[in-house]
Formats: C-alpha cells, structure tokens, sequence
C-alpha cells in the first residue's frame, strides 16, 4: 500500500512540475523570486504615481514579448514587473558599461582618446589599411572609425549595411560597427592591464551591491574567423542593470564614492556623433543620447541592446526605467519575436504619463 502511495506521489510529482518548468522555460518566468535589498515604495501613490495609469502600463508590457521591468523612482523601486533577478543576455548594453568603465582610466590618463590604432598596435586580418590605423579610440567610442571589417556579434542588418572600406575617414561617418565596440575592449584590457570582467565586478557590480552578477554570466566569445578580438558578453538581470542606470542617474557617485568621473558621465551621454536616419536618438561614447521630444527635454539617454534590452535614464523625472526580453528562454529561439523600439518607446510614454501633476508633451 505504502509503495502505491509513493508511485502515486511521484508520477503526480512529474505530471505537476514537468509542465511547470516547460511552461517556465517558454515563457521565460521565474515563479521563485528572490527577496531584494531595493528599499521599495509601499504604493505608487506614496510616490506621486497613479496606480491606475501604471497598471494601463503594465497590461501594454503584459501584450508584448517583454520578460522583466524595472523603475527606479528617487532612488526606491517604483514597481517591478516580471522576472527582474534572472541573469539573461544584455546584448549591446554591454557597451554602455564598457563605456563606464572607461571613465576613471580616461581620467587618470591611462587611457588616452587621442591615441590612433597604428600607435596602440592593433592588428586584425586582414591588415588595417594606412587610412584605418589613424583612427582613434574617440571614433571607436562613437562607432565612426571608419574601419570596416568583419566582427563578431554581427547582426544580418550590420553585415548587409556595412560601407566599403576606405569609404570613410574615421570620424566622419556613423556606422553601428560592432567591430568598433569589440577592439574597444582589448584596448581596454591591454591599456588597463585587467581583465574587463574582473574589473566591473570589483569596481562596480560590488560597490553598487548588485543582487544576481556573477562572473559565470560573463565570457569572451571568439569568432576568429570574423575577427581576432572577441565580444566581451554580459547576462545581467533587470534588477542589476536598473543599479546600473543609478549609478549614471547619480552622476557617477554611490555612498559617498565616485565610482565613475562626473565629467564622464556628462561627456559620453552627450551627443558627439549625428545618427543618420534615426529621428529619437544621436550617439555619445556608446550611450544614444535623446535628441527629440519629449525625451530630448527630459535629458535621457540610453543604453540598448538587441530586441527590447534598454536602460533609459531619465534625469529630469529622477527615474531610471529597465526594459527586458529574455532571448535565452526556449520560445524566443523558436520565434526569434522581441518588443521593437517603438512599442518600448511607447510603454515608456504610458510609463511617464502616470506621474501625477505632470504631464509629458506629445512627441511632435
């Protein structure tokens, strides 16, 4: 009797869990969330929101393929909606974070922006051309080096519109090049003499307290058919990409220390490249600066990443909002579906109208 019981208990086990985890893995949700040190508010209202208006919000980012959100409002978690603690791949908002990281070796001088790719000895195959190796890492910053090699990480979109080399000189042209972006972290490590990852962890993931980073979510991928520098990768949840976003909010500083240069900070979220073709945003050193409104007046900018990964700080409202899709669940590599600018622009929009006693220009 007792051995029917427990096969009972064990095939309504499987009948139970296995779904479970299926429907987990499809969907990209995480029904076990951890607790977090975030000090949250008790209600919207508390804050100055209107309940109502965000759960218009939220039932919009319900609609779309959108796993995690994330805002942070005067320093204290304003809501938080889906899977925040899940490590998932951030794309190109790793650039942005390189792009911090940059800041104090800038400072210091151990990084110069000035220095051309002939004089820091960067190679790839094939050969750099006379007119490649005088760009300078201030091009890489604003991907307009006018170096116009296979990468890796590449898009289908960044293949098919890559200039031909030599059509360019570095600095005259905006091209989202992912080589730019990836001999940006060689630079990095060769001229900072660390290993990029070792360093956020030590200089950022820990100061900032971040809940869910660990060194076995990061790693360098090779595609040396493509390229001899590889991409520097992340996966980071909402909630650690949302600290991320304070860091930048609060000009660099976290508990009385400057973790990054307030002059940085200023520098590269300002416009110092012209996007052609894109009507919302310029480029700084790898954030895309808000050049219309209303975003423009409310002085965001963002780091973006590849289907839907976005932290858009906005200083104006003090708040700093993290958008997710979660490309590793099993559904996404089947249908490949992400939330595009637009619908996360607009979600932000419905986000912004919630404010109560403020209300946001349409966009022209």
């Amino acid at each position: 009797m007792l051995r029917r019981v427990m096969k009972l208990t064990f095939l309504l086990s499987i009948l139970f869990f296995v779904p479970l985890v299926i429907w987990m893995n499809v969907t990209g949700t995480n029904i076990f969330q951890p607790a977090t040190t975030w000090e949250e508010y008790e209600s919207p209202e508390e804050a100055g929101w209107d309940e109502d208006k965000l759960n218009e919000a939220r039932a919009y980012f319900n609609s779309l393929n959108s796993t995690a959100g994330i805002a942070i409002y005067k320093g204290k978690v304003l809501f938080s909606w889906g899977d925040v603690a899940s490590n998932t791949n951030a794309h190109s908002v790793r650039k942005s974070i390189l792009s911090g990281m940059y800041g104090p070796f800038v400072e210091d001088g151990t990084i110069d922006l000035s220095s051309t790719m002939g004089e820091l000895g960067i190679v790839d195959f094939p050969p750099l051309t006379t007119l490649e190796n005088q760009a300078k890492i201030k091009h890489l910053m604003t991907s307009s080096s006018g170096v116009y090699l296979r990468a890796g990480e590449e898009s289908f979109a960044m293949r098919r519109k890559r200039p031909d080399r030599g059509s360019h000189a570095p600095g005259s042209h905006f091209y989202y090049n992912n080589w730019d972006f990836n001999v940006l972290g060689t630079i990095f490590n060769n001229k900072a003499e660390v290993d990029l990852f070792e360093h956020f962890e030590d200089t950022i993931a820990d100061p900032l307290g971040m809940e869910d980073f660990s060194l076995n979510h990061t790693g360098y991928r090779e595609e040396t058919g493509r390229s001899i520098h590889p991409s520097y990768l992340f996966k980071m949840s909402a909630r650690d990409m949302a600290r991320f976003g304070q860091l930048y909010l609060q000009e660099g500083e976290w508990e009385g220390e400057q973790i990054i240069p307030r002059e940085w900070i200023e520098t590269s979220t300002s416009v110092q490249a012209p996007v052609p073709g894109n009507s919302i945003f310029d480029y700084g050193f790898m954030w895309w600066v808000a050049t219309e409104e209303p975003y423009k007046s409310l002085g965001m900018y963002s780091a973006v990443g590849r289907y839907g990964q976005s932290i858009d700080v906005i200083p104006e409202k003090d708040l700093v909002f993290v958008h997710r899709v979660d490309s590793d669940r099993l559904a996404f590599r089947f249908l490949r579906r992400g939330v595009t600018q637009s619908q996360r622009l607009y979600l932000l929009r419905m986000i912004l109208d919630a404010k109560i006693g403020e209300e946001v220009p349409d966009i022209h």
